[in-house]
């Protein structure tokens, strides 16, 4: 249920085209009639939500094992503390995210010894690199600069689906 408040009066709507009206001075309410946007535009925008939170909640993963990958990679191993300073996160925060992708099956580790990626991990994070590659490559080709070309696909590559990532990819060919 959605509330807004104006003035002396609450405003309560939820799925059915109506609205309730809560007087602020009292506990009556009354019905209105509310005019919904076409429903078809509704389900749209709800599979839209629905798509971004799905994102939202492997984006800390996809992540995680993107920087796993790439500092095995500079370094040789990676600890829980090179996370923590990565990622500008506390080490209980990092501790708490590397025991989630332990029981998910994207990392091995042991207590006090190094994170390394399992094959499932390491898949992800190599499906990660190359979105991520992808979308930077394009920001630079339509004239973004490489710093804010940077930062930005750091973050769209996590929402981009794979029909617009295989436009970028084409469009980056062509280019």
């Amino acid at each position: 249920m959605k509330a807004c408040t104006n003035r002396s009066v609450a405003h309560y709507t939820d799925v059915n085209p109506r609205v309730l009206f809560a007087s602020t001075e009292g506990n009556r309410l009354r019905q209105a009639n509310f005019d919904w946007p076409d429903m078809t535009e509704n389900r749209i925008k709800n599979e839209s939500h629905r798509r971004t939170r799905s994102d939202h909640a492997s984006e800390t993963a996809e992540d995680y094992v993107e920087a796993v990958a790439e500092i095995e990679a500079a370094d040789g191993k990676c600890r829980l503390i090179d996370l923590a300073r990565r990622f500008a996160v506390s080490h209980v925060t990092a501790s708490r995210i590397i025991a989630r992708l332990t029981n998910e099956g994207l990392v091995l580790t042991e207590p006090y010894g190094p994170i390394s990626l399992s094959a499932a991990g390491q898949a992800l994070a190599e499906r990660a690199r190359k979105r991520h590659e992808v979308v930077y490559q394009f920001l630079l080709a339509i004239g973004v600069d490489s710093k804010t070309a940077a930062i930005d696909a750091e973050g769209i590559e996590h929402h981009v689906s794979p029909k617009t990532l295989a436009k970028m990819k084409l469009f980056v060919e062509q280019s």
